[in-house]
């Protein structure tokens, strides 16, 4: 069997270099003195981007981390030899593994919709075909709609977007409806700080997002279709676009899709960047080429979306489950997850954690499986104190529900939500007042400003955060905050404001102390918000070294030879340098 040399490409390894990996292989392989040279694959991400640029030898299923171009010599002379050590992953116990499946970070993992992410050339369409692409929509045009939208059903697919909303019922819906024009469409703008998952499908595997595409589209008796993807995703944009052309040329998109009599067509829309184009009526506007305002839904887009016509509108990793639904069998991914929330997730774990990257598990999972056995826990043996779940407008989840599972209907009932897919775990030194003032201050300047409650409602939280974080609230101010939130939640006209409160009201459930500790004791328990700390050093543990000296911005920070420095509080602007400077922890916040 040839081998294979898989080299990740996505856009993390890529900003790590990995192109110039790929050139020194092809470089190297051309010096080989065998019968057989490797072949060079350029994949997508395999998600453990910390890590990257990862190479990956099959059938042997060896995987190295962080190559470097100067490894190329080495891995290529241990084909057919021992795995080169030094670039394997150490686990937990420091022992190398050679395969992913021996790597915690793996081990859990259930993939579905990341199959074939990291494992084909995400630009060749053969690649696809031979990992089994197209044979779910071979099977689907073989059947009758409704029999597609049934099977649809009863895997149990909710929307992988954030609504949660069952996959198969709206398709239902807009099937149903009778019109001379339908529209399919993927909604490819993610948003969410922290968030990469659908990037990462587009850029590892476009074709399987775009069969999901051509299944529902025949589904509901759509002829053209929209994918609405993010203007800042550059390779996801351009390997899509390949995908759609290389699909047209082979039948698989176009007229008469493999002889069925079914035509299909869709084009690429770019998204400007606008948080609230997430949103399903303003991702319509945009493309009808208005300003990106979500509409009041007592219509719904099944009955009169884009263009006025019936519409569907799919998440990126909803249409890349329908394929293997349709190949595999709606029982078998009804099997996993939980009762009310089927099949897998993909998230992005980032933040305070020793493991970061992205990870596809199934349903039902808890937080503490996510943060300590994939993640590693928390780095520097420093404590866990919250996760948010779902973007800027998820909730968090403190330690006492770390063994939360993770579903749709478990999340919301703590205050949280699924979202997208990100999670942001914190450890101890995070500040929940100062956190939910960020968020709030980022949804506010993404709020489209339509509806008087989310214009007004999140500006006049976030001016409370604010006064409350520099030491200036009042007690009566968590009442204010909390009647503020509920009114938002409550007649907002989309889901950015009817969620945008989350951060808050979970903040104010969970950690309620620390909001209490900023008015009444007038400091920060974190350490975190610059109007409530100050910056002392230990006269015991000063090394007379000067660093701090050096790195302060403002020249706070005086001293004598062999003297312990001292910080002039009334020009200390608490950047932090200092602290984190000194080698011999000899500064402290107070």
């Amino acid at each position: 069997m040839t081998k294979k040399i898989l080299v990740c490409c996505g856009t993390g390894c890529l900003a790590n270099g990995s192109q110039a990996l790929v050139d020194q292989f092809y470089l190297e392989t051309k010096k080989l003195d065998v019968n057989i040279i490797p072949q060079i694959k350029e994949t997508g991400c395999n998600g453990f981007c910390e890590n990257g640029p990862m190479v990956t030898i099959v059938p042997a299923h060896i995987t190295y981390y962080k190559v470097q171009p100067k490894d190329v010599s080495d891995i290529l002379e241990s084909l057919d030899k021992e795995p080169v050590t030094r670039l394997l992953y150490k686990d937990d116990s420091g022992k190398p593994v050679t395969s992913k499946e021996e790597n915690p970070f793996y081990a859990l993992q259930h993939k579905i919709v990341l199959r074939n992410t990291g494992v084909i050339d995400p630009s060749c369409f053969n690649d696809y075909l031979e990992a089994g692409g197209y044979v779910g929509l071979t099977k689907a045009l073989a059947m009758e709609p409704i029999k597609i939208i049934e099977e649809v059903e009863k895997s149990g697919l909710r929307g992988r977007g954030g609504g949660g909303f069952s996959t198969g019922l709206k398709w239902r819906s807009c099937h149903e409806i009778t019109g001379e024009f339908k529209y399919m469409l993927c909604n490819g703008d993610e948003g969410d700080p922290g968030a990469f998952m659908d990037r990462s499908i587009m850029e590892g595997d476009p074709h399987s997002v775009l069969e999901g595409l051509i299944i529902g589209a025949y589904a509901i008796g759509s002829h053209y279709g929209f994918l609405y993807i993010r203007d800042e995703y550059g390779l996801a944009l351009k390997h899509m676009q390949k995908a759609i052309d290389d699909a047209k040329a082979n039948g698989y998109l176009g007229n008469n899709i493999l002889g069925s009599g079914f035509n299909f067509s869709c084009e690429i829309v770019r998204g400007g960047g606008a948080f609230v184009c997430g949103e399903s009526s303003a991702l319509m506007a945009s493309i009808e080429g208005r300003v990106g305002e979500p509409r009041v839904k007592y219509i719904r887009s099944v009955e009169k979306g884009l263009f006025d016509s019936p519409t569907v509108l799919s998440n990126v990793e909803s249409l890349a489950n329908i394929p293997y639904i349709m190949t595999n069998g709606a029982e078998n991914f009804a099997s996993i997850g939980t009762k009310g929330s089927k099949g897998t997730k993909v998230f992005s774990l980032v933040g305070n954690v020793n493991r970061t990257g992205l990870i596809e598990v199934p349903m039902g999972i808890t937080l503490r499986q996510l943060i300590f056995q994939i993640g590693g826990g928390i780095p520097n043996g420093k404590k866990f104190k919250a996760a948010q779940t779902g973007g800027p407008s998820g909730g968090c989840i403190p330690e006492e529900l770390l063994d939360l599972e993770i579903d749709f209907d478990s999340l919301k009932e703590k205050g949280s939500i699924m979202g997208s897919g990100g999670i942001i775990v914190m450890d101890e030194n995070t500040c929940m007042v100062e956190l939910a003032r960020y968020y709030m201050k980022f949804l506010t300047e993404e709020s489209c400003g339509k509806c008087t409650p989310c214009r007004e409602g999140l500006r006049a939280m976030l001016d409370i955060l604010t006064r409350i974080c520099e030491g200036k609230g009042e007690l009566s101010d968590l009442d204010l905050l909390e009647e503020l939130a509920y009114v938002t939640s409550e007649a907002s006209l989309c889901e950015l404001g009817k969620t945008a409160p989350n951060p808050v009201l979970s903040s104010l459930k969970y950690f309620r102390d620390e909001y209490l500790a900023h008015i009444v004791d007038k400091r920060c328990p974190a350490g975190v918000c610059p109007k409530l700390i100050k910056y002392e050093i230990i006269p015991d543990k000063c090394k007379f070294c000067g660093l701090c000296v050096k790195v302060c911005p403002v020249e706070a920070i005086t001293g004598k030879p062999k003297t312990p420095y001292i910080i002039n509080q009334n020009k200390c602007i608490r950047c932090g340098n200092c602290k984190s400077t000194c080698a011999f922890e000899a500064i402290y916040v107070e």
